[in-house]
């Protein structure tokens, strides 16, 4: 692999031209029929048209943590001798040396990528259930909000605090970084500060708890899409996103369902015994069969390993060479998200939509007992049994996954592997329209003398809508912000807590002063305007890219030849 460094107007920007070996494998490629690519990497801040190689995994690469010159490839490509050189300037003698960067060889088993399918789905069903397990916490304690309210003679606004503090807690450390360690920390965290909620004497400790849980279950949340990422390649990943979409839906949905019944035969601190009980199990598999995925952290081993065998310092990843001081990586790595979230039309009114529907599903938790406790006289463990179409509504989402899946690997055959990242919003443009029709149901069919039915079969097309907007969305995002993908998503997550935990505090008060018919219609029509906003970046989202400052736009050339 030869290296030039080619000066260009304006005066201080250098490209960065790496030419590749013969010898280079792609994935999903024929190497023998390749001619010699060059990439060309700008160390240009303000250039947005990030040179990211074909085929590669967006979600994998530590952007916030490289410079612009880093050579993605160590990241997502195998290479026949596990190694590629380049050569950069030393911060130590301050002169240009020779360095390998650590790669995968072309089937390394030590690829997650290359593991086989069924350790690959097993992985996937752990950090799935883990996801599962967090949003299972997080509403299964609505089933007994009155006892905690008895007990501690509080108001309703303070015991739904408890919901409260909990998902603002998913938002604080939605930019973690990292996979085992982080994994098993956390939920060792989480499964500690459970304790103290279920022996709780007083209200202080129970906020105080929740609001820690609420943090270090923020890890597995915002982590398993990163881990699935690890493990799939793109064309693969879209049952097993399907599957791990549908866990943070699925838990809020049986939340209620077992909360109901073992509230009213055990009281409400059995809300918390539960959780503690799953959350011990997760912290077992997580710790004693979850491997590492994560490929930096992968190759930096491997990277130390060798300057030991062979008493060779040369041996580097890209995060070796990274010189930037960590108060800059630090800088970048806190105010990024923030900054796509308010430059960034697409990030904000995705942000906003997820949020709306994130806020739904936790509004749900106190509409349902008011529908159900209040207006039918229903027991707790009765209500939760309504949830029961919302939940198979998620779970049916599922089942269509690989038609969706099928479908997107079709448009990018016809686009010769490069579809528009607009071709993710088809999915979100046909379901939207399913959770306002699925809400109008259940708002008008609520009066006391209907039937149970009406109500909880409007959760049906709710839940199964969720999952594909949600999806969409996802994939969307990091399909247009493929080298800002974390902070794109984690921008999204920090919103979408906030307004979630944020809606349930009024919700009682909503349904009281506008009953529940028309409460639950302004959330339908709310809900029916946000469909205009898949349609509008259908068919603007690409004009809106190009003048980005940081989304991704494929250059028609190789960027090589537009210099």
């Amino acid at each position: 692999m030869a290296l030039a460094l080619r000066p260009s107007m304006p005066l201080g920007h250098t490209d960065l031209v790496v030419v590749l070996p013969d010898q280079f494998s792609f994935h999903h490629q024929e190497a023998a029929t390749m001619e010699r690519p060059s990439l060309t990497l700008s160390t240009d801040s303000s250039h947005h048209h990030a040179a990211v190689p074909a085929g590669a995994e967006a979600t994998d690469l530590p952007y916030r943590q490289l410079e612009e010159t880093a050579n993605f490839e160590e990241f997502t490509q195998e290479t026949a001798n596990g190694q590629i050189l380049k050569s950069v300037k030393s911060n130590v003698t301050g002169k240009i040396e020779d360095y390998k960067l650590v790669t995968f060889t072309v089937g390394d088993p030590e690829n997650p990528k290359n593991w086989s399918k069924p350790y690959k789905w097993y992985c996937t069903m752990v950090v799935s259930f883990t996801c599962f397990v967090v949003a299972f916490s997080s509403s299964v304690i609505t089933s007994d909000l009155k006892g905690v309210m008895d007990e501690f003679d509080v108001s309703e606004e303070v015991a739904l605090l408890t919901i409260t503090l909990f998902v603002i807690g998913f938002g604080v450390a939605s930019e973690l970084v990292g996979r085992k360690p982080v994994y098993v920390s956390t939920m060792f965290l989480a499964v500690i500060f459970i304790i103290p909620c279920a022996v709780a004497k007083n209200t202080g400790t129970l906020l105080v708890c929740r609001l820690i849980d609420g943090i270090a279950f923020s890890a597995p949340m915002t982590l398993v899409g990163g881990t699935l990422a690890d493990l799939w390649r793109s064309e693969e990943r879209g049952v097993p996103m399907a599957t791990f979409s549908a866990a943070p839906f699925l838990g809020p949905a049986i939340g209620p369902l077992i909360g109901g019944f073992l509230s009213d035969a055990a009281g409400w601190r059995w809300l918390y015994w539960i959780q503690l009980i799953l959350a011990g199990v997760v912290f077992l598999l997580v710790t004693f069969t979850l491997p590492e995925t994560y490929t930096p952290t992968l190759l930096a081993r491997r990277a130390k390993k060798l300057q030991k065998e062979k008493n060779d310092t040369s041996y580097v990843t890209e995060a070796d060479l990274d010189s930037r001081p960590m108060g800059e990586k630090l800088r970048i790595f806190m105010i990024r998200p923030f900054q796509l979230l308010f430059m960034e039309p697409i990030v904000f009114f995705l942000s906003i939509y997820m949020s709306i529907l994130y806020g739904l599903l936790y509004m749900f938790f106190i509409a349902y007992p008011i529908v159900y406790e209040e207006g039918k006289g229903y027991t707790s463990g009765i209500t939760g049994l309504m949830f029961i179409p919302l939940a198979i509504g998620v779970v049916a989402s599922a089942f269509f996954a690989p038609a969706v899946n099928k479908h997107y690997l079709t448009l990018v055959a016809k686009h010769n592997g490069k579809p528009p990242a607009e071709t993710r919003l088809i999915p979100m443009m046909i379901s939207c329209w399913l959770v306002p029709i699925g809400i109008f149901i259940f708002a008008w069919t609520s009066y006391p003398n209907i039937h149970w039915f009406g109500p909880a079969i409007g959760g049906l097309p709710v839940g199964f809508g969720f999952i594909f907007l949600y999806n969409s969305c996802n994939n969307y995002l990091v399909d247009t912000y493929q080298h800002q993908a974390a902070s794109a998503l984690a921008a999204k997550t920090f919103l979408r807590s906030i307004w979630g935990a944020s809606s349930v505090l009024f919700t009682t008060q909503m349904y009281s002063r506008l009953g529940n018919q028309w409460a639950s219609s302004l959330i339908a029509f709310i809900a029916l305007a946000c469909c205009a906003i898949p349609f509008v970046f259908y068919y603007k989202g690409e004009a809106i890219r190009r003048h980005s400052k940081y989304a991704f736009v494929e250059d028609e050339e190789n960027s090589s030849e537009k210099k």
